[in-house]
């Protein structure tokens, strides 16, 4: 029982689960099947299953979350790489970035309201295409829930990551800038991470799209909502 609740077994489980769901997700060619989807239920369903709480846990969770960050980081490797590119088209990706900033916020107010969600409820989900810790700064600025904001976060991320290129190409875009700049927008780090793997060039300027939404929603999402007059 001491193994079960040993930090450094529980890193190692983590990492298992979540290659071996990836190798799932490889051989069966199902969108579905998507890793951090599958790892967080699996994960989750150990957990429940040996009696292990969150707490002792995230002991061993605190490892992973120190590496996150120089992961996050990285995701500017291809941004400089294709700098030249940003800089000769920074308008055009600053006007399509803040377009599609209001959007998303705008968007998903306006339904939440037509479904009757609450104000709490409404302002946890103003931030939802934006990185998890942007996100709930946000949300617990205009008064939503940030774990409830933090949830819907990953959610946005691993549907944007298994349905965005599908949904962009029924759209017919073609351009790799137009297709990776949506992509992290809309679906923030791990949408990024789906883009890396398409390439090189949907990596940079999703990483761009995670960017400068984060940045634009932070200083922007407050000033929309209060327009709309939910602040």
């Amino acid at each position: 029982m001491e193994l079960l609740t040993n930090k450094y077994f529980l890193i190692a489980l983590t990492f298992c689960v979540f290659v071996g769901s990836q190798v799932l997700q490889k051989r069966t060619g199902i969108k579905l099947l998507n890793p951090i989807l599958i790892s967080i239920a699996v994960l989750i369903c150990i957990l429940m299953g040996a009696g292990i709480d969150y707490e002792t846990y995230s002991e061993g969770g605190e490892y992973i979350d120190f590496w996150l960050k120089p992961a996050v980081v990285a995701l500017g490797v291809p941004l400089y790489r294709q700098l030249e590119s940003i800089k000769k088209q920074m308008l055009p990706l600053l006007a399509a970035e803040l377009a599609g900033c209001v959007a998303g916020v705008v968007s998903v107010v306006l339904v939440a309201d037509l479904l009757g969600a609450s104000r709490e409820v409404i302002m946890s989900l103003a931030p939802k295409a934006v990185t998890t810790p942007i996100a709930m700064e946000i949300s617990s600025a205009t008064g939503g829930i940030p774990s409830l904001t933090a949830a819907v976060v990953v959610c946005t991320g691993i549907f944007g990551g298994m349905a965005g290129f599908k949904m962009v190409k029924m759209s017919r875009v073609r351009s790799q800038i137009a297709t990776g700049l949506s992509i992290g927008t809309a679906a923030h780090a791990v949408g990024t991470s789906a883009a890396m793997e398409r390439s090189e060039r949907y990596g940079a300027f999703s990483s761009l799209g995670l960017t400068l939404n984060g940045l634009l929603t932070a200083l922007l999402a407050p000033f929309i909502l209060s327009i709309l007059g939910y602040c």
